[in-house]
């Protein structure tokens, strides 16, 4: 391995970190005010009420969560996110969220989050943006981030 390539490791490394306690942030803010909106089912009726509320649609689930059904709502919600100009960024840790968001009586429906208040944490939201335009940059339609377990 060459010391080139171990620095930029270790930078994505960081900046992934960096940018997964923003994310955090963001959506414990988020939910305090009001302004989250957790399920597939909600964040769909959202979404065709009011469209231009939402400002970061987070899809999460893990490997194991992969399912056929989860994918074809993945879909639709990507699809209709990217018509509407809605930054959307993909999230694996689906148990991390779970704790983050004091174990909500969703447990089963965690997997799709939408940000609806441009005011929600400003610095925080955007932090995720940026990191999701630049993710755009390197050929990623939708971009990934791994919640890091503390």
């Amino acid at each position: 391995m060459s010391p080139e390539w171990s620095l930029t490791s270790s930078v994505t490394d960081n900046r992934m970190q960096s940018v997964g306690v923003a994310l955090e942030e963001l959506l414990v803010t988020a939910q305090k005010q009001e302004c989250l909106t957790v399920g597939i089912y909600e964040s769909a009726q959202l979404l065709n009420k009011d469209p231009d509320s939402v400002v970061l649609c987070v899809l999460a689930a893990d490997g194991d969560e992969a399912d056929v059904a989860l994918q074809i709502h993945f879909t639709l919600l990507k699809s209709f996110c990217c018509d509407s100009g809605i930054t959307i960024l993909r999230v694996s840790g689906v148990p991390r969220l779970r704790r983050l968001l004091g174990g909500t009586d969703r447990d089963g429906d965690i997997h799709c989050m939408l940000v609806t208040n441009p005011q929600a944490d400003h610095c925080r939201l955007q932090e995720v943006g940026i990191y999701c335009q630049e993710s755009l940059r390197v050929d990623q339609w939708v971009p990934e981030l791994a919640l890091q377990e503390r």
